[in-house]
């Protein structure tokens, strides 16, 4: 009898152990910028769906006001993951020895654009010389894409960082800021109200046309230490990508959570952010993007072909 209820509390054991593991849920912390953004969303609406929790993960997102404060998240080690991070941004923080590495792309070509309230003087970019021109924060996209807009449209406008679109739009109709920048969702109301007007966009610029401009990092350490944690959560991702993109669910989903309508965000989805742009598995037109980097003096030299190979690691 004895050894009859050692068996079985064994058993317990066993079974308690095994229901244990089966719900246990491996953790990620998660820096994201600009919070309602449909391409900075996939973490959060595959979360919503369950996807994550599938494959045995559980997020925690932090969301930030740009690319600059996303990298530092990373950087400093209290986020495993940045999505939506400037490329240019990630190259300049690497060259510098940060402890960041690429592991996918998050938006190759890019739905930014900048604005001036309706009754400006300017009326063109070429207006813009003299005048203020807003970035969300510094090492952001739309940091590098301000400053290629100075350089391929060769006027002298002086970059600020505003942070957030809200913030932004507040300091452009307040006169602080001559333009400012802005994404789907949000500004949708106040362009179609007539109260702004768009004087540039990202996609006009031979730098974002075909390039990953924003890429998603992981801190270094992290990555290492959990290799199999972060194949699972790039396998979630695609998965995200694919229910975002194949139902009508995914809009409600991300209606409920940007708190815009399911009209909103089926145009958002249609017109703004093809699935092309946000294909995570290929970082496209590095060659480009590194002279770039250089143009615009985030790097003093390209980075070699092993530092390339290093700092980019698609799971």
């Amino acid at each position: 009898m004895k050894r009859y209820g050692c068996l079985c509390a064994a058993g317990i054991v066993a079974a308690l152990s095994s229901t244990i593991g089966a719900f246990a849920q491996d953790q990620l912390k998660l820096a994201i910028g600009q919070r309602g953004k449909w391409d900075g969303a996939i973490p959060e609406l595959g979360q919503r769906a369950g996807i994550f929790k599938r494959h045995n993960l559980q997020l925690e997102i932090l969301w930030t006001s740009g690319g600059g404060e996303t990298m530092q998240a990373v950087i400093s080690g209290s986020a495993d993951i940045g999505t939506s991070a400037g490329t240019l941004g990630v190259f300049a923080a690497y060259a510098k020895g940060a402890p960041v590495r690429i592991i996918g792309a998050q938006a190759t070509g890019d739905d930014a654009f900048w604005y001036v309230q309706a009754d400006s003087a300017v009326r063109t970019i070429a207006d813009m010389a003299g005048r203020t021109m807003g970035y969300s924060t510094n090492g952001s996209s739309t940091n590098a894409n301000v400053l290629a807009i100075i350089d391929h449209y060769k006027v002298a406008a002086k970059p600020v960082a505003t942070g957030g679109a809200g913030a932004t739009f507040t300091q452009v109709m307040s006169g602080q800021v001559d333009a400012g920048w802005s994404a789907p969702p949000f500004m949708l109301a106040p362009l179609a109200k007539g109260e702004i007007r768009t004087i540039a966009r990202a996609m006009d610029l031979p730098l974002v046309k075909g390039h990953s401009i924003r890429v998603n990092i992981a801190n270094a350490d992290s990555l290492a230490k959990k290799p199999d944690v972060y194949k699972r959560f790039a396998q979630a991702y695609r998965e995200t990508i694919a229910w975002m993109y194949g139902s009508d669910e995914a809009l409600k989903v991300y209606a409920e959570f940007a708190e815009v309508t399911v009209d909103e965000a089926r145009l958002i989805r249609k017109d703004f952010d093809p699935r092309e742009m946000v294909e995570p598995d290929k970082v496209m037109g590095l060659t480009d993007l590194m002279k770039d980097a250089v143009t615009l003096k985030y790097l003093t030299a390209p980075l070699s072909e092993a530092q390339i190979a290093d700092l980019v690691r698609i799971p």
